[in-house]
C-alpha cells in the first residue's frame, strides 16, 4: 500500500513563524495528487515534509503503514524530482539512473533490467551513453523522472519539476508524466504521485484530485472539475481558471417576490430555486458575486434577448485581447472592472471605450459571504 496520510502536521521554525497550520490530508494508493497555491503558500514545505527533508513540528505522516516521522529520507520509500534536475554532471545518463541502485547493491542485471525499462518508458534509451551538459532541458529532467522510476518507491515526489523549461517542453513534459503514472498504474506498479506546482494549468490537466494551499493551510481538496465548478470559499474560485473569476460586491434585494443582486443601481435576477433558498437569509445583507469570465456574454442572437429581457447590463469597453479562437473583453459597469471571455463566432466586434450590451448567465454565479468568503450556495 502506498497511501499517504497526513494527520495534524504542523510547522514552526524557531522564529516563531508557522509556516503550516494543521493539516489533515488523506493522498490514496495510486492517486496522482496535486499541491497547487500562490507563492509562499507552503506547497513545497509540506512536500518536503512527507521527502524527510524538513523537520515536522506537530502532527503525523503516514506512508503506508508506516509511521515516517523520525525516519530519515532514505527509509521512507520516497523517490523525488527535483526543479533543478540534481543529475551527477561528470556520469552519463545510465550511470545517474543506476547510481541509486548501485548504492542500495542491488545486482548488475537488475539495474541493468530497471534502467532499460524506464529509459524505453521515457523514450530516452538513445541518450544512455551521454552526459547532462550534452542534452535539452526536457532530456535532463526525463532523466530525473527515469532515475525515481528504477528505484520502484512506494510515492514520487514531484517539486516543480517543470517550471525550468519553456512553454512547448513544459506542455510535452507535462503529458509525459501523466501517461507514465496511468502506464504504471496500468502495469499495477505503485503509482502514488504527490505534485507541487505554482502553474494552475498543470494542476487542472494532471491531477485526479487538487489540494489547494493558502498560507499554510487547505482551502479545499476535489477533483479538477469541481474545484472549477463548486468553489469552496472566494480564494479557490479566484485562483482556480484563467482568465480569473470576476468577483462584485454587492446586496440581496427582494422585490415582487423575486431575489436580485443589487450593485451600485445594476440589478441582476436570480431564477434558480435552490440559489434563491439559500440567499433568501441574505436579504438586505452585503455579498460577493463570482461570475467566470465565460459567462458574460457580450451579445446574444435576437431572439435569446427578445426571451430573456434580463441579466443584461451595458459595460464600457477598455481593452479586446484577440486569442484567435476566443476574445477577452476588459470593461467596466459602474466603475467596477470585469473580463468577459468569448467565442470569435459568438463576438461582435468592439473596440476601445465603446458600450456594449452584456449578459449575465446569473445561474452559473457563485455567491460568498462576504466575512467568512464561503460559498453560500454549498
Amino acid at each position: 500500500m502506498s497511501q499517504v496520510v497526513l494527520k495534524k502536521v504542523e510547522k514552526q521554525y524557531p522564529n516563531g513563524f508557522k509556516a503550516v497550520h494543521g493539516i489533515d490530508l488523506d493522498i490514496k494508493d495510486g492517486e496522482f495528487m496535486v499541491f497547487v497555491g500562490p507563492s509562499g503558500c507552503a506547497k513545497s514545505t509540506t512536500l518536503r515534509m512527507i521527502a524527510g527533508l524538513e523537520e515536522i513540528t506537530g502532527g503525523e505522516i503516514w506512508i503506508g503503514d508506516k509511521l515516517v516521522n523520525d525516519l530519515p529520507p532514505k527509509d521512507r520509500g520516497i523517490a523525488m524530482v527535483f526543479q533543478n534536475y540534481a543529475l551527477y554532471p561528470h556520469m552519463t545518463v545510465y550511470e545517474n539512473m543506476a547510481f541509486g541502485l548501485k548504492m542500495a547493491k542491488v545486482p548488475k542485471d537488475e539495474i541493468d533490467r530497471r534502467v532499460r525499462e524506464a529509459a524505453e518508458k521515457l523514450e530516452i534509451t538513445q541518450l544512455l551513453d551521454r552526459k547532462p551538459k550534452e542534452m535539452s532541458g526536457g532530456q535532463r529532467q526525463r532523466v530525473a523522472v527515469g532515475r525515481a522510476i528504477v528505484r520502484k518507491p512506494d510515492v514520487f515526489l514531484f517539486d516543480e519539476p517543470l517550471s525550468n523549461l519553456d512553454a512547448k517542453l513544459r506542455v510535452s513534459m507535462r503529458v509525459k508524466i501523466t501517461q507514465l503514472h496511468k502506464q504504471l498504474k496500468a502495469e499495477g506498479q505503485t503509482a502514488t504521485m504527490i505534485y507541487v506546482t505554482h502553474d494552475q494549468v498543470e494542476a487542472m490537466t494532471m491531477g485526479d484530485r487538487i489540494c489547494v494551499l493558502n498560507y499554510g493551510k487547505i482551502m479545499q481538496v476535489d477533483t479538477p472539475l469541481n474545484l472549477y465548478n463548486k468553489p469552496a470559499n472566494k480564494f479557490v474560485a479566484g485562483f482556480i481558471g484563467s482568465p480569473a473569476m470576476n468577483f462584485i460586491n454587492g446586496k440581496i434585494i427582494k422585490k415582487e417576490g423575486s431575489l436580485y443582486f443589487d450593485f451600485a443601481g445594476n440589478q441582476l435576477l436570480i431564477f434558480q430555486e435552490e440559489k434563491c433558498k439559500a440567499l433568501e437569509k441574505y436579504t438586505d445583507k452585503e455579498i460577493i458575486l463570482g461570475i467566470r469570465p465565460e459567462h458574460i456574454g457580450n451579445k446574444l442572437s435576437k431572439i435569446q434577448k427578445d426571451e430573456a429581457k434580463v441579466n443584461f447590463l451595458t459595460g464600457k469597453v477598455s481593452i479586446v485581447e484577440h486569442m484567435g479562437n476566443e476574445e477577452f473583453l476588459y470593461f467596466s459597469i459602474s466603475g467596477i472592472e470585469m473580463i468577459s471571455r468569448i467565442e470569435v463566432t459568438k463576438s461582435v466586434s468592439v473596440g476601445y471605450g465603446e458600450e456594449n450590451e452584456f449578459y449575465f448567465d446569473i445561474e452559473k454565479a457563485h455567491f460568498f459571504d462576504e466575512d467568512t468568503e464561503e460559498n453560500i450556495i454549498l
